[in-house]
């Protein structure tokens, strides 16, 4: 074994024909997450879908079944761990078998839980939703991220989304489509500004929403105009009549802040102290291939620093 200060554990969680072994299969063929340690997988089930044999010998993978619910003990896992000495532990888990079981398991002294993905098959969510929802969603109460796979070109994102958040606020959620795209199912009635208003205002709080969804999704606000306070950043790279437009943010901590914007054309000298209520129109531009939102002032008024000095991610 290596001298690694943990063993990591992914928990997959889902119900039986979820898409867990599939994600799972994804997972070990990623040449990013694949590193040449050895895994322990331990199947909670057996449904339909199989392991890809030649990527688990490729990858030092081992697969263990648990045939009941009784097997998932403390005792179990140390066993495991001593007959297999993993330096990586994936748990595929049948939500049938309730979160609750698992998490009274005490796992073994360097296991810990890096991530919880909870898998969803887009068929079966309604239904499920309805009629199983505590079991469906107890385990995407504690997710890190849900992933809704097999998901028709019609299928209801958005409604589907809403319902997510409100048992799950913290998960990220993504929808997998039937075509092999992904994306995120925000609409834009999920966010927390008007879309429909002649002027969208966007509170100091959600700055950091707009800059998130307007990297995803440059065209919903192309023509759109937006009023917002922020600072002028000075950009050597810009040629004049440009300058960045946004705010200082703390990305990740204290010790990770930096200015967070646009490339906005206008007038404005940039100053590192002063602030302004920006109104501009937001233009969809490409720029090295990657599709962008760049402001066009409008109208520019003096404004007071706001409460919070940094935008958070968090």
């Amino acid at each position: 074994m290596s001298n690694q200060d943990f063993i990591a554990v992914y928990l997959i969680t889902g119900f039986l024909e979820s898409g867990k072994t599939t994600l799972i299969n994804s997972m070990l063929q990623d040449e990013d997450f694949s590193r040449g340690q050895k895994t322990l997988i331990i199947c909670c089930e057996e449904g339909m879908e199989e392991y890809d044999l030649d990527a688990i010998a490729d990858s030092d993978t081992t697969i263990v079944t648990l045939d009941s619910a009784e097997e998932v003990t403390t005792e179990k896992m140390a066993e495991l761990n001593e007959t297999y000495k993993p330096e990586r532990v994936i748990i595929e888990y049948n939500s049938v078998w309730t979160i609750e079981r698992l998490g009274s398991c005490m796992l073994p002294r360097k296991w810990e839980v890096v991530q919880i993905l909870t898998t969803v098959d887009a068929n079966t969510f309604d239904n499920y939703f309805t009629n199983l929802r505590q079991i469906l969603t107890d385990p995407m109460k504690v997710a890190d991220l849900i992933l809704v796979n097999r998901c028709e070109p019609k299928a209801n994102k958005s409604p589907w989304r809403r319902q997510l958040k409100s048992v799950a606020p913290r998960a990220n959620i993504i929808f997998e489509n039937t075509d092999g795209t992904s994306e995120d199912g925000v609409a834009d009635e999920d966010l927390p500004y008007d879309m429909k208003a002649g002027i969208i205002d966007i509170a100091d709080e959600h700055i950091a929403t707009f800059y998130l969804d307007a990297m995803d999704h440059p065209e919903r606000y192309d023509r759109k105009t937006i009023r917002m306070v922020g600072q002028c950043f000075a950009d050597k790279q810009l040629p004049k009549g440009y300058y960045m437009f946004g705010r200082m943010a703390m990305t990740c901590c204290a010790d990770d802040i930096a200015p967070i914007g646009w490339i906005c054309q206008g007038l404005q000298r940039p100053s590192s102290k002063a602030y302004v209520k920006l109104t501009a129109q937001c233009k969809r531009v490409t720029s090295g291939g990657e599709a962008m939102v760049m402001l066009q002032e409008v109208r520019v008024e003096p404004a007071a620093a706001p409460a919070e000095k940094y935008l958070s991610f968090n």
